[in-house]
């Protein structure tokens, strides 16, 4: 197994749709000169965007969360181009782009340095071979103040390990229930 570099990244991206928009440079300000937290290709990863779609968890109707049994009502919708996590809370959001991930590799999701150095965690379980969606992300804000996330700017790192051999059961072979999805998508049971 190997990490794939910026060059076949882009190869994959340009030939066979992989990344979806795909920027094959490192964005770090936008047009008026503003600056943000960087995204686009890095030298062996990709950093993605976060949509400007965020759920909020909240504790005013007391719900309880149960992966089994999810209850819409525990999150607050809020689209903006910024969204402010409570202290010790957590939000759901998804990436810009929409991923096409090949039969034979694995990729793993980092959280940026910028946002960890302000106690935010970014958690995003393993894309799988021929997963497809947008990716929904996990933030939480493990600090004692309320905090900040930007949308349509760098929040998260992806690496793209390609094996030497195929595995037996792809994610779209055995049916996965995330696959192919849109939007922020919330645990299924």
């Amino acid at each position: 197994m190997s990490i794939k570099s910026d060059r076949w990244i882009q190869r994959m991206s340009e030939q066979q749709g992989m990344i979806e928009p795909y920027v094959k440079e490192q964005v770090k300000v936008d047009a008026s000169g503003e600056k943000l937290i960087s995204y686009g290709t890095s030298s062996y990863g990709y950093d993605v965007r976060c949509a400007a779609e965020f759920k909020v968890f909240t504790n005013i109707h007391s719900a309880i969360v149960d992966p089994k049994d999810f209850d819409e009502k525990s999150l607050v919708t809020i689209e903006d181009d910024v969204c402010i996590i409570p202290p010790n809370s957590f939000a759901l959001a998804r990436t810009v782009e929409y991923f096409r991930i090949p039969k034979n590799v694995l990729t793993i999701c980092l959280g940026k340095s910028t946002y960890a150095r302000c106690g935010i965690i970014v958690n995003v379980t393993p894309l799988e071979p021929e997963w497809e969606g947008h990716v929904t992300l996990e933030f939480s804000n493990t600090t004692t103040l309320p905090a900040k996330i930007y949308a349509n700017e760098g929040v998260a790192q992806m690496l793209f390990f390609e094996s030497d051999e195929q595995c037996e059961t792809t994610y779209k072979q055995r049916g996965g229930k995330y696959q192919g999805q849109t939007g922020v998508t919330l645990p299924k049971a």
